[in-house]
């Protein structure tokens, strides 16, 4: 935003912060989130403290660096009122979307960074690496929650923990246990449930789609082309159990075998061209089929067939082989124009980290504790979800009933 933009909505920003910065404490404190959150709104390259600070008229980058740095403001009360307000604003028709994204560091000092994979830049590199929850609908997402992943090596070291102020209690946790955290943590939050998106990284961890359906939430997640299925319900059966020990748990499947979802989709038949939302450049589409499947992940253990889902395939016509695969625990009556618009979900993600690092410096934070990583995210997240108010203020006739879910 410009000054003048800025100037001319400050108001509406003003009234947006009263009740969502009344947790971090006493006025003088409400006050610098106000002028942090102004500093990340404005037009400049970078969104660390002292660029900011030059650019506001009220900056002052001693009080803004001890706002964000040392100041022991608690964050989480902050989102649950952000999320809180965000979801109204977004309602009907929303899905919940799991991502992660990389922060590309220098040095080893700031919190959780270390040479690991990140699907943003496409590579290994010196980086910190974040999961996130979304609340997307149709035209609009707001972020509801963050966890900094945190290295093995970072967890185990008790040096680098102390000196970055990273709780005692905290331990190490893979991204998707970070991604039902926050799941967990949303609904504690009373947040109406909506179905689970993410990729393949999520989706090809059995336990994390157990784990979903253990707490009944629908999820349309991304597979691998390798991943096993039963076309039809196999039909194992215990083993006899033996004079001595335990009696076998473990299922014996004969000569039965699972096939990939590559092979499911070599196999199927009824494909079909959907347009699953309009782009910029007009609609998107593609050629889907869809068929009911048994995820078979162990049962070379002897482990029972996962529960009946959607085996959702999306294969170009001008591509060789199909190029998604996702599994979809989705009503059976679902169409499969509904099925694809849901996986196709996480589009909106992908804007969004954009926005966010580019335009908000969410990656541009140059202090190395715990806390400030998260106070300065909390205040992007802000800023973000103040952009998008004012986007769907402007809209013309932005609720529109949902188009009819034909297939």
């Amino acid at each position: 935003m410009t000054e003048a933009q800025l100037d001319r909505c400050r108001k509406r920003l003003e009234q947006f912060l009263i009740d969502l910065l009344e947790p971090v404490g006493r006025r003088e404190r409400r006050h610098w989130g106000s002028v942090y959150v102004r500093g990340l709104l404005l037009d400049g390259e970078r969104k660390s403290v002292e660029p900011m600070a030059k650019r506001l008229p009220d900056g002052n980058e001693q009080a803004m660096q001890q706002f964000v740095g040392q100041s022991p403001w608690e964050w989480q009360p902050v989102w649950e009122r952000l999320a809180r307000r965000m979801v109204r604003e977004l309602e009907p028709d929303a899905v919940w979307v799991i991502d992660d994204t990389g922060f590309p560091k220098q040095g080893e000092h700031s919190v959780g960074v270390e040479r690991q994979y990140s699907g943003t830049l496409g590579k290994t590199a010196n980086c910190q690496v974040a999961v996130s929850l979304h609340e997307v609908c149709r035209d609009a997402a707001a972020v509801l929650s963050w966890r900094l992943y945190l290295p093995e090596s970072w967890a185990a070291d008790r040096e680098r923990r102390a000196a970055a102020g990273i709780p005692v209690a905290l331990k190490f946790r893979k991204k998707w246990e970070l991604a039902l955290e926050m799941i967990d943590q949303v609904r504690d939050w009373g947040l109406i449930e909506r179905i689970i998106v993410a990729d393949a990284g999520y989706g090809d961890v059995t336990a994390f789609r157990e784990k979903l359906e253990e707490r009944k939430l629908r999820y349309a997640l991304g597979v691998q082309s390798n991943t096993g299925v039963w076309l039809e319900s196999p039909r194992p059966r215990k083993l006899k159990p033996q004079r001595l020990g335990r009696p076998p748990t473990a299922l014996h499947y004969a000569k039965q075998r699972p096939i990939s979802v590559k092979e499911a989709a070599q196999q199927a038949q009824g494909w079909k061209k959907i347009r699953w939302r309009e782009g910029s450049k007009g609609w998107l589409e593609s050629r889907f089929w869809a068929g009911r499947v048994q995820p078979s992940h162990g049962f070379h253990e002897g482990r029972a067939p996962g529960k009946e889902v959607w085996l959702l395939v999306e294969w170009p016509e001008d591509l060789q082989e199909p190029s998604k695969y996702f599994f979809c625990d989705l009503p059976g009556d679902y169409s499969l124009r509904r099925l694809a618009q849901v996986a196709k979900s996480r589009w909106k993600i992908e804007q969004d980290y954009q926005q966010l690092k580019e335009e908000l410096g969410l990656d541009h934070y140059e202090g190395r504790s715990w806390a400030g990583w998260h106070h300065h995210v909390t205040l992007v997240m802000l800023a973000h979800s103040f952009l998008t108010l004012e986007t769907l203020r402007n809209q013309k006739n932005f609720w529109l009933d949902p188009a009819e879910d034909a297939s």
